[in-house]
């Protein structure tokens, strides 16, 4: 008993002095929260002791009870599309990244820490959510030394900019008029749902209207909506919580509209209006000639505009030109083959064919076709029809009686007249076919050109 008093003594004293000191400067408040001392809060800052104890466990998940996930609210704005590279299939984008979590040993109260609701605490100083993009094929560029956003209640905000090279799957088959849609899927890298669930802040449609605000570069991309879904990723037996934004972007069309469909169609246009020389002329074989030449030299200067990879449907629109030019390039020759054929050696004419032709010139088709002074009993001559030029000079020339009574022939001359005459009135029949030829090739050529140019508006347009 004697020995007895020091020892209660000593007791009562330690429990004296626990009491009276200050004690850590973190200790326990009511139910599962922590208050911090204020001692450390001044009109001059804040004492980094004053949170040296949450700082030290930066390396844990800041959790009273590891049962309970940490909820983190996600949200982004779009502020910049940088590139879109259809070959590589991959979407550059600058992101600013809003992630909000509580933390639950950060707590104080403002009244007694200089009227102190919001301080500034360096990112490298707290636990941080290991939320990635699953889509991104670059590491994290953000810039180092950033800060974190943290109040009263333990509520923590951490922005960080980040560069983004995400994969997206790239429709290029409509382009000019194209529209993507790609995917930005944030996740935790670690956490399965046990441990974190992923939450908004923000609407979906606050994060459109702020990201259409913050775009202020009139680039070749604009932004259309911002979607979202939150699936659930299983890799083996973890389940992850995600969250998934399907952002929509359009391509401005203005610059390859000017550079390359207007000039295409300037020289289709003109190389339809060639049918209008005449088909005898020399010149026309040589301008498609030119203009093909021409239009092969427009591609070439223009291919760094279309895409690397792909068919897109422009590139069918050029093919297409192309092999319209070359058709009207053969046309042309084939006119010329027959001009040639019926000047110089003019077959005979098949008795349907002629028939045909009889029907194209017939008067209800605005060609006379009643024989002229001279030429009685010999057929139609060579008229106008609709979009035929003139017949070429004939190379025959019908010898006169005298030619002949001096060629020592003056029997023959009325026979050799009418020989010369049935030459001469077979070589306008092909001519005049050459010219309906012509004509018609024409119209196919308009017709099948309105075909394919409606076709692939239409093609745009859906």
């Amino acid at each position: 008993m004697e020995g007895g008093w020091p020892v209660v003594g000593g007791v009562l004293l330690c429990l004296t002095v626990s009491l009276l000191l200050p004690g850590s400067l973190l200790t326990t408040g009511r139910g599962d929260t922590f208050t911090i001392n204020c001692s450390g809060f001044d009109q001059y800052g804040v004492d980094p002791a004053a949170f040296q104890a949450v700082f030290d466990r930066k390396a844990f998940r800041p959790v009273i009870n590891n049962s309970i996930p940490t909820h983190v609210n996600i949200s982004f704005t779009l502020s910049t599309i940088l590139e879109v590279n259809a070959q590589l299939q991959l979407l550059t984008s600058f992101l600013w990244i809003n992630l909000m979590w509580n933390n639950p040993f950060i707590s104080w109260n403002p009244q007694e820490c200089v009227s102190l609701k919001k301080l500034t605490v360096s990112a490298e100083n707290l636990w941080l959510p290991d939320i990635v993009i699953l889509e991104s094929m670059d590491v994290d560029q953000a810039p180092p030394g950033l800060t974190a956003f943290v109040n009263s209640e333990g509520q923590i905000k951490y922005d960080r900019p980040v560069r983004v090279t995400s994969i997206c799957n790239l429709d290029i088959f409509y382009f000019p008029f194209d529209q993507q849609n790609c995917t930005l899927t944030f996740s935790s890298f670690l956490y399965t749902v046990d441990s974190m669930l992923l939450g908004m802040d923000k609407e979906v449609w606050e994060i459109t209207d702020t990201s259409r605000n913050l775009i202020q570069t009139q680039g070749e991309w604009e932004l259309l909506s911002i979607n979202k879904a939150t699936p659930k990723m299983l890799v083996g037996s973890n389940l992850y919580d995600q969250i998934m934004f399907y952002v929509a972007i359009r391509r401005r069309p203005s610059l390859y509209v000017i550079n390359l469909l207007v000039p295409s169609g300037f020289l289709v246009a003109i190389d339809a209006l060639s049918f209008y020389l005449p088909a005898e002329s020399e010149n026309r074989a040589p301008f498609k000639m030119t203009l093909l030449l021409g239009y092969n030299v427009f591609l070439l200067m223009m291919n760094d505009l279309l895409p690397a990879s792909g068919t897109p449907l422009i590139s069918v629109y050029f093919a297409l030109c192309l092999s319209l030019m070359v058709v009207s390039l053969l046309e042309t020759i084939f006119i010329t083959y027959l001009l040639h054929l019926a000047t110089t050696q003019p077959p005979p004419m098949p008795r349907w064919l002629h028939s045909l032709l009889l029907y194209w010139a017939s008067p209800r088709k605005c060609c006379p076709t009643a024989p002229q002074k001279g030429n009685k009993g010999l057929g139609p001559t060579p008229t106008h029809l609709p979009g035929v030029k003139e017949p070429v000079e004939l190379v025959w020339k019908v010898s006169g009686p005298r030619e002949a009574e001096l060629n020592g022939c003056p029997g023959s001359a009325e026979t050799q007249q009418e020989e010369e005459a049935r030459k001469q009135h077979l070589v306008d029949l092909w001519v005049k076919f050459s010219h309906v030829m012509d004509t018609l090739l024409f119209r196919l050529y308009l017709l099948f050109m309105a075909t394919s140019v409606v076709t692939v508006i239409v093609l745009w347009n859906t």
